[in-house]
């Protein structure tokens, strides 16, 4: 299979080619230039496969054979080896119409493990087998900052910067990333938020020049691989319901930077049969308001009890408006100039119904956040992070009758206990949490300012 670019003006890439890529050369990001289509017999044949053998049989369908099977199976193995649960992501019936597939069993309990751990992994197979250095560059609101930190710090030919917004992530958060001491590893606290560091961040690769000295390589859900290793879990969940083809099974999918939920529609146009896929948002609501009114345009940042999706700007939208107006590249672009130039882009007609048809999307509130997590702890002794909050709370607005649900618990509750405490419930910290307020931290505070980082990340690349 071969990849090409969103804006079109790139030449068809192989598998690597697009994982070195990341946001491709025209700032666009990269897709599969066919996406294939998974019938039902072959999802009848998988139900019966752990999470690393279902991984292995997708990704058969887009590595082009360019890394050896043997070679694939150790890799995936070895990413998932270091997990909790035997089965990576557990699944957690909570009542008749709701399971909660649970994601965070990783080495920093949070989703972003499941990707970041076999990016890892992939990357410095990569830089062995070509014999070069690479500098991965990302921005996090939170959590994948420290799942990539985890997932190559240490590792021979790899540096790693991240940038996160200074004072607006969890604790736990900001200790996983600034508690690393690794002479691979940089962490820049940036003063402002995501949006400032992730604008940053695109610039960065946008810069041709500077992107080809230092070997830049992207590990945010830019980076196609990531889209694609989250969509394993989409097959995996539904496959552990029994009957699931007989029902009709709704997502709901905490998501602030839209990478999550379009893994869903990848999966989703890949033959697997979800009924409705539900964006589960905060306040930052930029994806609510579009999927009901088609306007998507960046409001005011406001800060909420789900830091990971405080984010206005979501960087996966492009690829879904890609295929919304019909993979054809040049509407595509003249969509992200609107963007560029007027502040939004508007959907209407046809295709805002197309909209409304792939999505139902929900912004909660910081209060409907609260109150859902101490509802579910009081009646189901189980206790919420507060993005799996957002999750419920959308699947209880959306979900239908005899329709059967799955909320992505996309963090361990213990990440963020600064909203937890406000619900006056104590939580137990796993003993791996728990260590790091004991460690002395290792970050940068750094201004807005492009050339500052610039040079930060100068003098730690050379």
């Amino acid at each position: 299979m071969e990849y090409i670019s969103t804006r079109g003006n790139v030449e068809a890439k192989g598998f690597i080619d697009t994982v070195l890529m990341g946001l491709a050369d025209d700032g666009g990001l990269m897709v599969p230039f066919q996406i294939p289509v998974i019938f039902p017999e072959k999802l009848a044949e998988w139900r019966s496969l752990s999470f690393q053998e279902l991984f292995l049989e997708i990704f058969s369908y887009y590595t082009n054979d360019e890394i050896p099977y043997e070679d694939l199976k150790e890799m995936v193995y070895t990413s998932y080896g270091n997990f909790r649960a035997p089965e990576v992501t557990p699944l957690h019936q909570v009542n008749d119409s709701l399971y909660v597939l649970e994601l965070f069993h990783g080495p920093t309990f949070a989703f972003k493990d499941v990707a970041l751990q076999f990016m890892g992994e992939l990357y410095s197979y990569i830089s062995r087998k070509r014999g070069e250095v690479i500098h991965i560059l990302g921005a996090t609101s939170g959590d994948t900052g420290a799942a990539a930190i985890q997932g190559v710090r240490g590792k021979e030919g790899i540096k790693i910067c991240i940038l996160h917004p200074h004072g607006k992530v969890s604790k736990v958060q900001e200790l996983q990333m600034t508690t690393v001491d690794d002479s691979n590893v940089l962490n820049l606290s940036v003063e402002g938020n995501f949006d400032d560091c992730q604008k940053v961040i695109k610039e960065l690769f946008a810069d041709l020049d500077f992107k080809g000295k230092y070997h830049l390589r992207a590990i945010n859900s830019i980076n196609f691989v990531r889209i694609l290793a989250q969509t394993v879990y989409y097959f995996y969940v539904y496959l552990q319901i029994e009957g699931s083809d007989k029902k009709k099974i709704n997502i709901s999918v905490p998501s602030g930077n839209f990478g999550n939920i379009f893994s869903g529609y990848l999966a989703k146009k890949m033959g697997l049969p979800i009924h409705k896929l539900i964006i589960a948002t905060n306040e930052n609501n930029i994806l609510e308001r579009f999927v009901n009114t088609g306007e998507y345009k960046p409001g005011s940042f406001t800060s909420t009890y789900s830091p990971s999706m405080d984010i206005q700007v979501a960087s996966n939208f492009e690829r879904y408006l890609y295929y919304l107006v019909g993979e054809n590249a040049e509407k595509l672009s003249a969509h992200m100039s609107k963007l560029q130039t007027e502040g939004k882009i508007t959907i209407a007609g046809e295709a805002l119904q197309q909209v409304q048809a792939d999505f139902a999307a929900l912004g909660v509130k910081n209060q409907q956040c609260l109150d859902t997590i101490g509802k579910y702890n009081k009646e189901y002794d189980y206790l919420l992070d507060p993005h799996t909050a957002c999750g419920i709370a959308a699947y209880e607005k959306f979900n239908g009758t005899g329709e059967t649900a799955i909320t992505f618990a996309t963090a361990h509750p213990a990440k963020f206990d600064e909203a937890i405490a406000l619900v006056d419930i104590k939580q137990e910290f796993p003993e791996q949490i728990a260590a790091l307020f004991s460690l002395p931290q290792h970050q940068k505070v750094v201004k807005h300012d492009k050339d500052v980082i610039v040079r930060e990340l100068q003098a730690f690349y050379e």
